[in-house]
């Protein structure tokens, strides 16, 4: 407790890489911090009639927002800018415009005050977010499972990460909301799948379970959208149309394949890392989709099998949120890193550097 008082730093975290303006104050050190303040405001209702997040809108939106959050935040947490220690925001990877909004504000607020300037890495927010929650200690496994992103992470530090696998194409979110909408469901798709594939039969349709056959932790999921959007036109030439039942059968079909690929990817990531003999090992799981009961117990059972504690932090820290942000910027902060005003958004930053990219490579770097 001594440690604490004598080194607890106040930090303002800024998000703002996709459809969820957020702000939030973070006290303490690393390893051993709390969550003052948090605030999140979606963009559901902006985007809901294009079934998917638009993104201009979402950036006029951060533009209109995110100073509103950062003051509740601040409020939320009973400090000013004068008490806060640095200013942290997500630098990338995420859509351009928003990413461009919250790099602005935070260069703007600390060119105001003075206070110290820390970009951070997204994913690295939600790869570190179990160090929040849990006061999890280096070495982890960390499988980052989201809207956009899905890849196995050993997480050595706030800066040292190695990937062990990722998906080529789509990341389970983006399956999941492509087959909401093939499916006439709302958005996002995630909740809406999961609800009704809990009065679904999952063995009346055999989906696929891609690149279970080949050696590895790298996942597909392109195809099994596809095998689902055949199997609904099949019941659709059959019968006229698809019935309830037999869309919370193909919901269920699908969210059984997701986890079955999951949960083995898994088991071989695991198996990479307990080789290290790591002192006390910890399967962390964050991102949206991780918030899918029936994942989360399939990878919960797979972790319990081999000897691991498995940790999956509260929802609203698994999904895109500010403390994440300020969190990770605290790490940092304590490490030494200092931004100026040059710091770039960037809409492509992976974490490991040192692996080839999965998705192949572009003007803007590597996508991931």
């Amino acid at each position: 407790m001594k440690r604490l008082m004598a080194k607890s730093k106040l930090i303002l975290g800024i998000e703002s890489s996709c459809d969820d303006s957020a702000a939030a104050v973070v006290q303490g050190v690393s390893g051993a911090a709390t969550v003052r303040a948090s605030v999140v405001e979606g963009q559901n209702s902006l985007h809901a009639a294009f079934g998917g997040v638009v993104p201009e809108i979402a950036a006029r939106a951060h533009a209109e927002r995110l100073d509103g959050c950062v003051s509740a935040a601040l409020s939320q947490a009973g400090v000013t800018l004068k008490d806060i220690d640095a200013i942290a925001v997500t630098a990338g990877p995420g859509l351009i415009g928003g990413v461009m909004s919250g790099v602005m504000l935070a260069k703007g607020l600390s060119a105001g005050s003075g206070k110290p300037l820390i970009g951070v890495n997204h994913l690295a927010g939600h790869a570190l977010t179990p160090r929040l929650t849990d006061a999890v200690t280096y070495p982890y496994l960390m499988l980052l499972v989201s809207g956009g992103h899905c890849q196995f992470l050993l997480v050595r530090s706030a800066t040292e990460f190695s990937r062990l696998g990722g998906t080529i194409d789509d990341a389970p979110g983006e399956a999941f909301d492509k087959t909401a909408r093939l499916l006439g469901l709302a958005q996002p798709g995630g909740p809406a799948v999961e609800a009704e594939a809990l009065n679904g039969d999952a063995t009346r349709f055999r989906l696929p379970r891609p690149l279970l056959d080949r050696e590895g932790c790298d996942m597909s999921f392109s195809g099994l959208k596809t095998a689902l959007l055949r199997a609904r036109d099949s019941i659709i030439a059959e019968k006229g149309g698809i019935t309830r039942q037999d869309r919370a059968d193909l919901c269920a079909g699908f969210q059984a394949a997701v986890s079955d690929v999951l949960a083995e990817k898994s088991r071989r990531a695991l198996a990479i890392y307990l080789a290290e003999k790591p002192a006390r090992p910890v399967m962390a799981v964050a991102g949206g989709v991780a918030a899918n009961s029936a994942i989360q117990a399939a990878l919960e059972t797979v972790a319990g099998k081999m000897g691991v504690q498995s940790i999956a932090p509260p929802l609203a820290l698994c999904t895109d949120n500010a403390a994440m942000i300020a969190y990770a910027g605290l790490e940092l902060f304590e490490a030494g890193q200092r931004d100026d005003f040059s710091l770039s958004p960037r809409p492509r930053w992976p974490l490991d550097t040192s692996r080839p990219a999965m998705l192949g490579s572009g003007k803007k770097g590597a996508k991931a």
